[in-house]
């Protein structure tokens, strides 16, 4: 299923794109994932087929019309005929992977036990930043269960500097 999501949003992206709108969907979808995450039942709702379609796209309507971006609710419409309306968050998910590389940004996920510094963060974002070659958005996380260290997820990679990474390579060393 994750193919469909990105199938929707790389057509969602071009479409921005030629629109030059890319910011508008930017936020439009952030606000449909958001209303989406505080009530996941209305997904639930939208792909029932207990419920007439022309009834569902009557309450996409309802909640999405009047001053929101008309294409974005024709996409939900799209994708609620098409039975794929179970896939609008990692739709959105994937829209803003697809901004983030157009903007030439992405995230990193910085583990930690210990607070940082403010001056450590800056170094650290700007360490981040020569690895990737992007601007990097970083997020904090207080992560109790590490020993030591920061472990520290930059896109889709795993840098481990805890003192449990660090243990678990000596370990496999030894173990040899």
């Amino acid at each position: 299923m994750a193919e469909i999501s990105k199938e929707y949003a790389g057509a969602l992206f071009m479409l921005a794109q030629e629109k030059g709108k890319i910011d508008e969907f930017s936020c439009s979808l952030a606000t449909v994932k958001s209303l989406i995450e505080e009530q996941p039942e209305y997904v639930d709702v939208l792909d029932s087929p207990a419920i007439l379609l022309s009834q569902r796209l009557e309450m996409i309507d309802e909640a999405f019309g009047g001053g929101f971006c008309e294409d974005i609710v024709s996409a939900i419409k799209l994708m609620c005929e098409g039975g794929d309306v179970d896939q609008l968050v990692a739709t959105v998910d994937e829209f803003d992977k697809l901004v983030r590389e157009h903007q030439n940004r992405t995230t990193a996920t910085v583990y930690y036990v210990s607070e940082l510094t403010a001056e450590q963060k800056e170094r650290l974002a700007q360490r981040l930043k020569a690895v990737s070659g992007k601007n990097v958005d970083v997020e904090y996380v207080k992560d109790e269960s590490l020993i030591g260290g920061i472990k520290i997820l930059l896109g889709d990679k795993l840098l481990d500097g805890s003192l449990a990474g660090k243990l678990n390579k000596v370990k496999g060393v030894i173990s040899e």
